[in-house]
């Protein structure tokens, strides 16, 4: 996208905006002694008060991936699972995510809780989620949202929306007299085993504090990071 600039060729007064924007974090401390036995209480703890304090979307995370030439990719996908195996998402597996995950088994993925003034990281190797947990997903989905994931090739290309709607009536038709729906067999859900889940609480002056649990020979730990 063409900048436009005065005719002075001075750069217009929302960019020169940029480096002055920033928010004050006032949060409350952080320190180990917060912290919850294992990372999956912690993780559950946070996302719990996102949730009670409305933030919109409270599990979604950022997640990014990388191809076998390292270059990378994120994009939002939405939290379905948390427990000890680690944190689970559903997508088509022809994506292009699946294929970057299928390449690398390596994955991080982000929680931005700006209104709280926190984060989470997680970071560690992936598997695909067994058959019976994608069932059992994919049956508390919406009926529209089960349809769409069968009229939709994900990440390929199209040439214009009315291909995707017309693809989606075509669907409607073929399942119009079924009661269930089943999930298409390309589609199913990828699962982070972290290695290090990192939690960030915002403070002044960028002193954030930065608590994390790293995983070595299949022990925890806990690590402060400086911000």
């Amino acid at each position: 996208m063409s900048q436009t600039t005065t005719d002075h060729g001075e750069v217009p007064d929302i960019a020169v905006a940029l480096p002055g924007m920033r928010v004050s974090y006032e949060g409350e401390a952080l320190n180990e002694s917060d912290l919850a036995p294992t990372w999956t209480e912690q993780l559950q703890r946070w996302l719990d008060e996102a949730i009670r304090a409305g933030v919109a979307e409270p599990n979604a995370m950022v997640l990014a991936t990388a191809d076998p030439e390292g270059r990378p990719s994120s994009r939002t996908v939405l939290c379905k699972g948390l427990d000890s195996r680690g944190v689970s998402f559903y997508t088509n597996y022809t994506s292009a995510k699946s294929h970057e995950l299928e390449s690398t088994r390596y994955a991080s993925a982000t929680f931005p809780w700006y209104p709280l003034h926190r984060q989470v990281h997680i970071r560690g190797s992936v598997e695909k989620v067994s058959a019976a947990e994608t069932a059992k997903y994919w049956a508390s989905r919406p009926r529209g949202s089960q349809l769409g994931a069968w009229a939709s090739p994900q990440s390929g290309i199209v040439p214009d929306r009315r291909a995707l709607e017309n693809a989606l009536r075509a669907v409607e038709r073929r399942f119009a007299d079924v009661e269930e729906v089943p999930p298409p067999p390309h589609w199913g859900g990828w699962r982070i085993k972290p290695d290090v889940v990192e939690f960030w609480q915002g403070r002044e002056d960028r002193l954030h504090d930065r608590l994390r649990y790293v995983r070595r020979d299949d022990e925890w730990r806990i690590e402060r990071v400086a911000p």
